[in-house]
């Protein structure tokens, strides 16, 4: 009995010593989470303060990567322009009329911000070439000032008020008392009593400034920027002429596209960049700042609209936009009726991730090598064509050749950045234990990370380098679902077979399968075949794993394993309608084998074309179409379109979806007879769309003439969903509303009061579903955490994915 005694203390004496290192840990974790949000810009504040010391000091400029070497070049003229503007003898009616808040920030911390900001855009690309909008950039970097005005407002409040030794009348704190709370706050943040510093910081109650002033101060800042930032080109040391020294922005106007019967022609401000600025600016996104990376601990519990989330950098429960009428229905929804959205949002944001080492080293090699593999982005432009002859016909086709590179090109710049963005964020990450995702809604109720560029939402890419952090052993049922997730990922019609037939399909891959395992680079390259390779390829690692272990059944899994849905959009629609005929097709009943909802319209799409292929041309047009697409109808040219018109797609969409999955299949090059194939095909599509979902189409149609009457008598349509969550849909016609700044006139756009009848019609139908959907999904998340299952979700445009181990 003693020694049973000694070795149960023992045992308790082991479990409080490891409690006390788990809460350890944590609060490390949570002192650099805090860090992070609150000291990134300081950060790179003080990292190109160091670098203008080494160059002065060595008389040398450091070998840096492109995107730094620029804005080293412009870090010192931009921050002494910025002093100088703050320390200007301008009246304070006229800086509140060009550059509000202009002195919130030190001059450095500020020139930082508008560097990143603006360069941060111009990454992503956009439609216009080497150019951003003004409105865009402007409102862009006056919220990141404002971010961070907010979090060290009272810091800076407190050292003011102890610098000048002053009393604050209008918070009635004396400077002894503002020192006082400024250790506080100080002691707090070493504690890790994070609650305790924001009650403090709320207690400051800071007021938003609003979109006309971050407009403002925007504009006044980026003005400087053109200013003060040059660029030259290489210096040929042979050329006897002087430097070629230019800016590096440039502010000018464009014309906007006019609409069909428009006659006034608009204008709009963008700030054009040279093109030496994005000149190998694609490969070093990296060096960029990104704001709200994943957390390094799980997330504040969300407790209401602007409560929960990251510690210190703004997080609201809703994407509303500047809806103000959705805005209030979430702000004053009573807390109880939202438990239930609170806790599948916390779910989401508690399941802890990890890097997957062996994947992430497979892209960097593909990556490193030039990409244009496994889906990834070709590293190199396309050549733009050369004038080869002076004929008119020649040079009309060879300026429509041109244009197309360019847009190619600009496609490709667009597409690296982001995988450099997703990479960074992966390579940042790769060394921690694990990391949260903070979720929050989009107005309908469908919950998506915080952090946009790595996460479970993004490409397989992104899947196939993101697990869970926390393993599992397999056990003879995991075992058996790997095999089906498996061949699932490999795609091609195999997720479409019988169980059976999907685990005899990866039985008899099982030589590729360890091959692509072992030497995923150098053998077969057979997960290179596969719809999502990246993915593909991790479970091919997993399963090799298992099934070279003495014992599979114990082998620990970090794969997150996929439950498709069937189309969700039809599937709510089935059930609204109780349609055994469509639920059947979108799989609400059992079966042996998966029903195909894409392989059935893809079938009526093709027997209308035969139908239309056999008449005369010359009486019916489409013939000639119809017998060119013949040999290209198959389930995925139809998928997207067939997935997103339960979501409303128009016939112009369901276009450019078909057409981009022509242009994939290479079959057609001349562009116009494209285009026509694809304005047939949509036709078509919709058609067949039409005779099978007659149900479903039925309830759109109701729907629609609800929010019609609804809206006629100019209310937005509303409603709540099944977890409590109201939703009021943000269409309103807008109100243009001017304002002068130092740079330009600008027209922002507000909510107005007059709703949008026509969209209010309209978006109702899919957005009612995507409501359905959001409450399933956190219904399904609440449920899995009751199992002890690890539950995230994905739903890319119609169709809700599952993730979960257990």
């Amino acid at each position: 009995m003693k020694s049973l005694l000694i070795r149960s203390r023992n045992k308790c004496g082991v479990k409080i010593e490891h409690k006390e290192m788990e809460r350890r840990k944590y609060y490390l974790l949570r002192r650099r989470q805090i860090k992070a949000e609150t000291e990134a810009w300081e950060n790179m504040v003080e990292e190109y303060k160091e670098l203008e010391r080494e160059m002065c000091e060595k008389k040398l400029a450091p070998n840096l990567p492109y995107v730094k070497k620029l804005i080293l070049g412009w870090f010192e003229p931009l921050r002494a322009a910025i002093e100088k503007e703050q320390k200007s003898r301008r009246s304070k009616k006229h800086k509140t009329a060009f550059s509000p808040f202009i002195d919130a920030l030190p001059a450095d911390k500020m020139a930082v911000i508008v560097m990143h900001k603006i360069m941060g855009l111009l990454m992503m690309g956009g439609k216009d070439d080497r150019c951003v909008r003004v409105v865009e950039a402007a409102i862009q970097i006056g919220v990141a000032i404002e971010h961070e005005v907010r979090i060290h407002s009272f810091l800076e409040k407190t050292r003011k008020c102890q610098r000048r030794g002053i009393v604050d009348e209008s918070q009635g704190i004396s400077s002894k008392e503002a020192l006082l709370l400024r250790k506080r706050v100080k002691s707090l943040i070493r504690r890790n009593r994070v609650h305790e510093v924001q009650k403090l910081v709320r207690n400051e109650e800071f007021k938003s400034w609003g979109r006309d002033t971050q407009a403002k101060l925007g504009c006044c800042l980026i003005e400087l920027l053109t200013h003060t930032a040059f660029v030259q080109p290489p210096v040929n040391q042979s050329a006897d002429s002087p430097p070629d020294v230019r800016p590096a922005f440039r502010h000018l106007f464009k014309i906007a596209t006019r609409e069909p019967g428009q006659n006034l022609v608009k204008r709009y401000g963008v700030i054009e960049c040279d093109p030496l600025v994005l000149d190998g600016l694609d490969r070093t996104v990296k060096h960029m700042i990104i704001p709200y990376v994943p957390m390094l601990v799980p997330p504040k519990k969300w407790k209401g609209y602007d409560k929960g989330g990251y510690f210190f950098l703004p997080s609201y429960l809703m994407r509303t936009h500047g809806s103000r009428q959705q805005q209030d229905a979430v702000r004053t929804v009573p807390g109880k009726q939202m438990q239930k959205v609170y806790e599948a949002l916390d779910t989401l944001g508690n399941t802890k991730w990890r890097v997957n080492k062996r994947i992430l080293g497979v892209v960097e090699s593909i990556w490193a090598g030039g990409g244009n593999v496994a889906g990834l982005v070709n590293r190199e432009d396309i050549p733009i064509p050369e004038l080869l002859f002076d004929d008119l016909k020649e040079v009309k086709a060879w300026k429509w050749s041109v244009r197309k590179a360019k847009k190619i090109n600009r496609e490709r710049h667009s597409q690296r950045c982001d995988t450099e963005l997703k990479l960074s964020v992966a390579r940042k990450m790769k060394d921690e234990e694990g990391f949260f995702y903070p979720h929050n809604l989009d107005f309908r109720g469908r919950a998506y990370p915080m952090h946009p560029h790595l996460n479970h939402l993004s490409s397989d890419l992104c899947r196939g380098i993101l697990e869970f952090a926390e393993g599992r052993p397999l056990g003879k049922s995991g075992l058996h679902w790997l095999k089906i997730h498996l061949a699932n990922l490999y795609g091609g019609g195999i997720e479409k077979l019988s169980y059976d037939g999907r685990l005899s399909f990866v039985e008899n891959h099982l030589g590729d399968i360890f091959d692509s395992a072992h030497k995923p680079l150098n053998g077969n390259q057979w997960w290179l075949n596969a719809e999502d390779p990246f993915q593909c390829l991790s479970a091919c690692i997993n399963l090799s794993e298992a099934l070279k272990s003495p014992s599979p059944y114990t082998v620990v899994s970090h794969l997150p394993i996929h439950q498709d849905g069937s189309c969700n959009g039809l599937q709510h629609y089935a059930a609204l309608g109780r349609d055994s005929f469509e639920a059947a097709a979108v799989n609400l009943v059992a079966g042996e084998k998966p029903a195909d909802v894409y392989s059935e319209i893809a079938e009526r799409v093709h027997n209308i074309m035969k139908k239309d292929s056999s008449k005369d041309p010359a009486t019916h047009p489409n013939a000639l179409l119809a017998n060119l697409l013949l040999g290209q109808v198959d389930r995925k040219l139809v998928k997207q379109t067939v997935m997103t018109s339960v979501y409303g797609v128009t016939y112009v969409g369901a276009r450019e979806q078909i057409k981009r999955r022509l242009e994939e299949k290479g079959l057609i090059t001349d562009d116009r007879l494209l285009f026509s194939a694809a304005c047939y095909a949509a036709k078509v599509t919709l058609t067949a769309l039409g005779e099978l979902f007659q149900a479903a189409r039925a309830i759109m149609g109701w729907l629609g003439d609800c929010a019609k009457i609804i809206a006629s008598e100019n209310q937005p349509v509303s409603w709540t969903t099944p977890l409590g969550l109201p939703v009021v849909q943000p269409y309103f016609k807008t109100q243009r509303h001017v304002i002068r700044t130092s740079l330009q006139v600008l027209a922002l756009q507000r909510e107005g009061d007059s709703v949008e009848i026509r969209k209010q019609r309209t978006a109702f139908p899919p957005n009612f579903v995507h409501s359905l959907d959001g409450s399933h999904m956190m219904m399904t998340a609440i449920a899995c955490r009751d199992d002890g299952l690890r539950f995230v979700c994905t739903i890319p445009s119609g169709h809700m994915r599952v993730m979960l181990t257990g």
